[in-house]
């Protein structure tokens, strides 16, 4: 391992040659500009301007104003030294009404990003959908259904393959690695199930139907953008490291159930060409709707370039009531299953366990159970602190340079057990809008005043300058 030097002395994590280092946001977290320039309006921006839906009615009008900012911005991204930049584009700045007339300002904004970019030797990443859909595709259609549209239905799927070609003809020629969707897990069960998170629903066969159609999008997008000459593409995917919390025949079970609702039900289709084994019983029969047609399977599962991983804590689960007794009636994400925390270590103030470990285990579980497995990058990996600007001007962040360093350790003996990771992303480049939670949480490497938007690199930020710094060198010594 290099030596470190400034805020910690612990050594840097060694990482393998040409192993790529860089920092990750989301559009709606970071942009602003809510309404400025063309841009629609999204599903977060109805959900966050409903009453009692984020954390102190935050929303992300104004966030980071990264919109007006990103010269700013980029000239940090340039003097940390990252190689690559992965940001998302915001579907209802090109397409306001998600498909149809397209708004050049928004093309506009996105050639100026990534051309100043490029300029400052960083190589940009882009994710097509960081779950903030136009909100025309979401509306209840005229019918009057409830359920509405969005991701329930194949419609949004072919939207988005029409979006991801308009991206790529217009990008394409500078952009070299795609990201389809990130955690679609997020949208389909946490937006669909459970209610928290855009659009707010409560739902069983919706969010099913929702988890279908975010895999179906991505299959047509990744024909779009093949079509489209795109060199690298593939999808991120928040999977958790599953424990049961005994080895009894229900926890056993439970952990089954969990596997499939967390990881199976992405990784099966994309990774095997098959739906998980154990759906049956997780959602009593549910998960087989009419919203599957012949030759999605083909279609999900076309080969990717990589596959992106998500990855902040572990989750342990222990058997439970269901919430209703009536398959029927239940939410997706009612299957019998609880979390607990027999976690006796650090926490960070989302209230997840810092167990680096955990990590490991999971990729190299993915490399055991995939023989399909494309290389990995790491597109997010952080931890929210309490962070405040001290007396000298400086944020002294050393429990995130800790999580940090231990992560990027976890990577390195994934690597050594034979993992095939390339690269891996910080989040956050910057405090921003973190859903639901408003502004509560801070991830970023770079502080941001709220009022005032000044922004200020933290501890962290100059120890991943130190980082990346020691691992070119180190690269530029190995290389032949």
């Amino acid at each position: 391992m290099s030596n470190a030097s400034g805020p910690t002395a612990r050594p840097f994590p060694e990482l393998p040659a040409g192993f790529r280092l860089g920092a990750a946001t989301a559009a709606y977290q970071i942009e602003g500009a809510h309404d400025q320039d063309g841009r629609g309006p999204s599903i977060w921006d109805t959900f966050s301007h409903t009453p009692g839906r984020t954390l102190g009615g935050a929303t992300g009008d104004t966030a980071c104003d990264h919109y007006h900012r990103y010269r700013e911005d980029i000239g940090l991204l340039r003097e940390l030294g990252v190689d690559d930049y992965r940001f998302s584009i915001a579907w209802p700045r090109l397409l306001p009404e998600g498909t149809g007339p397209v708004n050049a300002k928004g093309l506009d904004f996105y050639d100026r990003l990534i051309d100043e970019l490029l300029a400052a030797g960083v190589a940009p990443t882009v994710t097509l959908y960081h779950w903030d859909l136009p909100q025309a595709l979401e509306t209840p259609s005229d019918s009057g259904s409830a359920a509405g549209g969005g991701w329930r239905v194949r419609e949004t799927a072919e939207a988005f393959a029409e979006y991801a070609a308009l991206a790529a003809e217009r990008f394409g020629d500078r952009v070299e690695r795609w990201i389809t969707l990130n955690e679609p897990y997020c949208s389909a069960f946490v937006g669909h199930a459970e209610g928290r998170h855009a659009p707010g629903a409560e739902e069983g066969r919706g969010a099913l139907a929702a988890a279908h159609h975010l895999l179906v999008a991505h299959g047509l997008a990744v024909r779009a953008l093949r079509a489209a000459g795109a060199r690298e593409i593939g999808i991120t995917l928040n999977l958790d490291r599953l424990h049961a919390a005994t080895d009894g025949p229900e926890d056993q079970a439970a952990l089954r159930r969990a596997e499939v609702l967390h990881n199976e039900v992405w990784t099966e289709p994309l990774l095997s060409g098959r739906y998980p084994a154990h759906e049956d019983e997780t959602w009593a029969g549910l998960a087989a709707g009419p919203w599957r047609l012949p030759g999605d399977l083909e279609l999900i599962g076309a080969p990717l370039d990589f596959l992106g991983v998500n990855f902040y804590r572990p989750v342990t689960v222990t058997a439970a009531p269901h919430r209703a007794a009536d398959p029927e009636l239940r939410t997706a994400v009612d299957i019998g299953v609880t979390e607990v925390d027999p976690y006796g270590t650090r926490h960070t103030t989302m209230g997840w366990p810092v167990v680096p470990e955990a990590l490991t285990e999971l990729l190299c579980g993915l490399h055991a159970r995939h023989p399909r497995l494309p290389p990995i990058w790491i597109t997010e990996n952080g931890s929210a602190e309490t962070d405040t600007v001290a007396p000298d001007g400086r944020v002294h962040d050393t429990a995130r340079i800790d999580y940090l360093t231990d992560h990027l350790a976890a990577v390195s003996a994934a690597v050594t057990a034979g993992v095939d990771v390339r690269g891996y992303y910080v989040w956050s480049l910057l405090d921003n809008f973190e859903w639901a939670r408003g502004y509560g949480q801070r991830f970023g490497i770079v502080h941001v005043d709220y009022d005032t938007l000044t922004r200020t690199p933290k501890d962290s930020y100059h120890w991943y300058r130190g980082l990346i710094t020691a691992h070119h060198a180190r690269t530029e010594e190995t290389t032949p």
